[in-house]
């Protein structure tokens, strides 16, 4: 067993036990701090399979955007702190005939494929040079008209919401 199995196989492992942690725990902390370490372990495995750019992507925007928004939604509001979660997950009879057909048919499919498995870990090229070079030379006109595109967007939402909040203290006014 080489080092990148003994990689993979801690990261999988952190990934599937946080992830049974975020569903079947009853507090909403520890679901929350489970998270966390969820996403630190499928950023490992992207980062195993050669995707930094998607690993670093996983950390900055889920780690370092969303779970912290969660967390602190979560931390700020007192009354939730104490709350345990009461939802039956665990004698959900349909969830559980899903799971389990879900498993076999992997299992089934694990089973019958015939896999291509490769000696040794894989290159250690990267691919943030790769989409560096393709945003800034074959796909830079597309890439700006999609930021202008989407500027556009947001400026367009911003003034709808601003006008609808204006519209609405005088139809209120007009009753």
């Amino acid at each position: 067993m080489s080092l990148f199995d003994i990689a993979f196989y801690f990261f999988a492992l952190i990934t599937v036990a946080s992830a049974a942690l975020v569903v079947f725990s009853r507090n909403i902390i520890y679901s929350a701090f489970a998270l966390l370490f969820t996403f630190f372990g499928v950023a490992g495995l992207y980062a195993l399979l050669g995707a930094d750019f998607v690993a670093v992507a996983q950390l900055l925007i889920y780690v370092g955007g969303i779970l912290v928004l969660l967390l602190f939604g979560v931390m700020l509001t007192t009354k939730l702190v104490s709350v345990d979660m009461k939802t039956g997950t665990l004698q959900a009879l349909p969830a559980t005939l899903l799971f389990a057909a879900v498993a076999g048919a992997l299992s089934g499919v694990y089973i019958i494929t015939d896999w291509n498995v490769l000696a040794g870990a894989p290159d250690a090229a990267t691919t943030a040079v790769t989409i560096g070079d393709m945003f800034l030379t074959t796909w830079l006109l597309p890439f700006e008209i999609a930021s202008v595109v989407l500027l556009v967007a947001l400026v367009g939402a911003a003034m709808i919401a601003r006008r609808d909040a204006r519209s609405k203290p005088t139809q209120q006014a007009a009753l």
